[in-house]
Formats: C-alpha cells, structure tokens, sequence
C-alpha cells in the first residue's frame, strides 16, 4: 500500500492526482474509490492506496482511503416491502364468487331439507287433479318447466307425456321450485 498527498483536485468531475514519494508519476484518483470515505477529499490530503494499472498502460489508484477521516459506516440496505393491497380483494372477490355459486346450486339442485306436504300449501297432489283439466292439454314435445304456462299444465305433462323433466326429485309435484306459479 502506497502513501501519497492529493496534488490536484477537480470536485466538478470528480477525480484528481495524488502525489508520491515511492513512484515516479503521479497517480490519477476517481471519486469511486473514495466512496466509504465519510468526505470528500480535499487538495493536500493524505491518502492511502494502491495501484491498478489500466488497458493504456497508465496506472490508477485503488482501494482508497483518506488518512485521518473515518469510514462511512456501512448500513445494509433493507428494501422496502410493499404491501399486495390487491390481496384482501382478491380474497373478497373469491368469497362472493363461492357464494354465488352456492346460492346457484341450491336453487338450480333444490338442496333444501325434504319437506312434508302440510309445508306447501299451495300445492295440490296429482291424484286431487280435476278430470277436465286433462281434456285442455295435449303432449307436445314440451319438457321443462320453463314451458309451461301454469301448474296445471305441468302436472298433465308429467302424468301423461313421455321424458318429462319437470319433477327432479321425483316427489310426483312438478316445477316446485318454479316461482310462476
């Protein structure tokens, strides 16, 4: 390691020569090498370093340090972690898309509780059916509740017509769930 004084320093750019007794040039000093210094250097500071030499054959100092000025104490940088704002969201969104499709499938499967007949009121066996209704309609490919245009109808369809799909849980009362009637 060599010992020398800073003979020029130009501050607008950043670099200077420092001066030595053990060489036979001055040697050029880039700020960079003088990063862990707490200051900058100053003309007529003594500063300790060693020597690189570069591709033109010149040599440059390295490893530098300014006698008599203490080192930056080295603080790890930690990054700062953002927080995902996204995330809670995205977890709300998940739940209410849960809950849509569960609300879809107890409507569309009828995953309530088997009630008794005493709990829909409205509703009348097929047996207690008037006779006269079943002259009114004729089997015409219809299937789904959705065509029909009252309970009646609905349950002519399922009594007499072929591959009906209106009593899904084969209770003999078609299109239960069907708000319409």
């Amino acid at each position: 390691m060599y010992k020398g004084q800073l003979k020029s320093w130009n501050d607008k750019k950043g670099f200077g020569f420092i001066q030595s007794n053990g060489l036979s040039q001055d040697t050029f000093i880039h700020i960079s090498t003088l990063k862990a210094m707490s200051r900058k250097p100053k003309q007529g500071d003594f500063i300790y370093f060693e020597i690189a030499k570069q591709a033109n054959g010149k040599t440059r100092a390295v490893n530098c340090r300014i006698e008599g000025v203490i080192a930056k104490t080295s603080t790890k940088y930690t990054p700062r972690v953002h927080k995902n704002t996204s995330a809670p969201k995205s977890k709300k969104i998940v739940l209410l898309v849960i809950i849509a499709i569960g609300a879809f499938a107890y409507q569309r499967l009828d995953i309530s509780p088997v009630s008794s007949p005493a709990q829909h009121p409205t509703t009348t066996p097929i047996t207690e059916l008037p006779s006269k209704a079943n002259t009114q309609f004729t089997c015409d490919g219809r299937q789904h509740c959705s065509q029909m245009t009252s309970r009646a109808e609905a349950d002519f369809f399922t009594r007499h017509c072929p591959n009906t799909k209106m009593d899904g849980d084969s209770d003999g009362v078609p299109c239960e769930n069907d708000s319409r009637f």
